[in-house]
């Protein structure tokens, strides 16, 4: 059996929570969002931050049986937060004032990628 420390566990119940929330994204993106006159870059932007969001609530999954699961799964978090975060928000007002903060979080989520296995 694998020893998992506890506080590792935290990030198996946020991947619950980010899943749960990507999934009810996604169904709004394609319930309400890409039935409206959006221009069709606005929708693709959504598609990526969707797709991001339940790759990297994947990736959450693996953290605790990493070595650095605390400095992992900070990363990961942090980075789909602010990556996917920018990414909605700009699909969904059409306000540019956020991308910039966007490939931030992509270098984050590239960052907690590598740092899985040191």
């Amino acid at each position: 059996m694998i020893n998992i420390p506890s506080y590792a566990r935290w990030f198996v119940r946020l991947a619950g929570i980010s899943g749960a929330s990507a999934v009810a994204l996604g169904a709004y993106g394609a319930h309400v969002f890409y039935r409206r006159e959006y221009p069709e870059e606005l929708k693709q932007v959504y598609e990526t931050a969707n797709r991001y969001h339940f790759l990297h609530t994947l990736a959450l999954l693996g953290v605790p049986l990493c070595k650095h699961p605390k400095l992992a799964g900070t990363l990961i978090v942090t980075g789909t937060a602010i990556f996917c975060g920018t990414c909605y928000y700009y699909a969904l007002t059409g306000s540019k004032n956020v991308r910039q903060y966007t490939p931030y979080g992509g270098m984050l989520l590239i960052i907690g990628w590598l740092s899985m296995i040191l």
